[in-house]
């Protein structure tokens, strides 16, 4: 058996560890953080969202840029390989809303506890503190082909391996270690690697007044983001105001789906604040408020409607003097406000930097990398995994599922 050196202490590289032990080989795990996993520990807010109990066919739909690569990766290491690989080493874990797999503790400290004591039980070495500076391709090889020599460290010491395996992470939550190492590796053994993005990540807003929505959550609502007349993202769910613009599940999975449009910014999006009434429900809905507060003020009759920030906002957009009493406010206005409330309308004027998305879109060249092994096409011996990898996918467990999948099938094909 070989020796093999895995770069990043994150979950892809965690994983290629533990498998590339269990069949014997000798590894060596480096991790430049003070600890393993800390882009692991805050992920679900702390809670780890380790996978989603979906179909495996609904994985690949989630994958939103080359899914297809994924085939080996998946069908090797499925979601429920995960979730058995974790409980079977004494971790229990639950399925909530969407399909969403948590440990059951809610904590992400017990997942990377398993996974450091499953490396220790396998034997590898884990080096913490240790800065990767260069990885090395063997010189003078017959018959032209290039393999791989090992790593050399920053402080200038070599570890010779017969693999190494890439597994650094992309740029997202830079203060975690993901700084883009991996990327500088493999374009200095001639890798191609594709533009980086952040992506599951909030957008800025143009309107003024976003400021003063900061911090209001709206649930069960529908959004939809066009460029011009084309429909980009169109879904249904939760969202939240920020103090510079907007974020939530729902404009984090439209970040994903939108990424392509990153530099053709702005973009239109409506939100439907009521998607659950027709235009005519509301309409009759909206009468019935006013016809119960017939002598208010139309600033004063909305209570019912929304939540107690957004009114002020909705007031000003309506086009409707804020003191006319509402059994004075006509057809048309009421009209108006009908359409502005199916309707809301906000500007997105950019998308926020990777040090608030959760992802990054883009990364190492896929076509270069054998989708059945992880090793690279260029340097035998070379292998990759996780989010370093030109792959990313929506939220709900699934960046997760591609970083245990690649981890999995790089450490279990040296």
């Amino acid at each position: 058996m070989g020796k093999a050196v895995v770069i990043g202490g994150g979950p892809a590289g965690m994983m290629a560890a533990c498998q590339a032990a269990r069949k014997g080989h000798k590894v060596i795990l480096l991790e430049k953080n003070e600890k393993l996993g800390k882009k692991l520990y805050i992920t679900g807010k702390g809670r780890c969202n380790l996978t989603n109990a979906c179909e495996t066919e609904e994985l690949f739909k989630q994958v939103m840029r080359n899914r297809k690569f994924l085939y080996a990766a998946f069908y090797g290491f499925s979601n429920g390989q995960v979730v058995d690989f974790f409980e079977s080493r004494g971790l229990a874990t639950k399925v909530e809303r969407g399909g969403r797999v948590f440990p059951q503790s809610d904590h992400s400290s017990d997942v990377i506890r398993t996974l450091q004591r499953t490396l220790q039980e396998a034997g590898v070495e884990v080096r913490l503190h240790t800065q990767a500076g260069k990885v090395l391709e063997a010189s003078g090889q017959e018959g032209g082909g290039r393999r791989i020599r090992g790593v050399m460290l920053g402080d200038g010491r070599l570890i010779e391996a017969d693999a190494v395996v890439v597994a650094t992470g992309g740029c997202s939550y830079m203060s975690t270690g993901s700084t883009g190492d991996g990327y500088r590796f493999a374009e200095e053994l001639g890798h191609t690697v594709t533009e980086r993005r952040p992506s599951l990540v909030p957008f800025e807003a143009a309107e003024g007044w976003v400021k003063e929505l900061q911090g209001l959550s709206l649930r069960n609502v529908a959004v939809c983001i066009r460029k011009e007349k084309k429909v980009l993202f169109q879904e249904f769910g939760e969202m939240l105001f920020t103090h510079y613009g907007v974020s939530g599940p729902l404009l984090l999975s439209a970040s994903s789906a939108v990424n392509d449009y990153m530099h053709q910014m702005p973009l239109s999006m409506e939100i439907d604040l009521k998607p659950a009434l027709s235009r005519e429900q509301l309409d009759k809905r909206v009468l019935r408020d006013f016809g119960e507060n017939k002598n208010r003020q139309f600033k004063n009759a909305l209570q019912k409607l929304f939540p107690t920030k957004l009114i002020p906002v909705m007031v000003s957009l309506s086009g409707i003097h804020p003191d006319k009493k509402v059994n004075e406010v006509t057809k048309e206005e009421r009209g108006n406000f009908i359409r502005l409330i199916k309707a809301f309308p906000i500007t997105l004027s950019r998308f926020r930097g990777f040090d608030e998305a959760i992802i990054t879109r883009g990364g190492i060249e896929v076509k270069e990398v054998n989708p059945s092994t992880m090793e690279s096409k260029l340097v035998k011996g070379l292998y990759f995994a996780g989010e370093a990898l030109d792959l990313d996918a929506q939220t709900g467990g699934f960046n997760l599922q591609i970083a245990w999948s690649t981890g999995y099938l790089a450490g279990d094909s040296i």
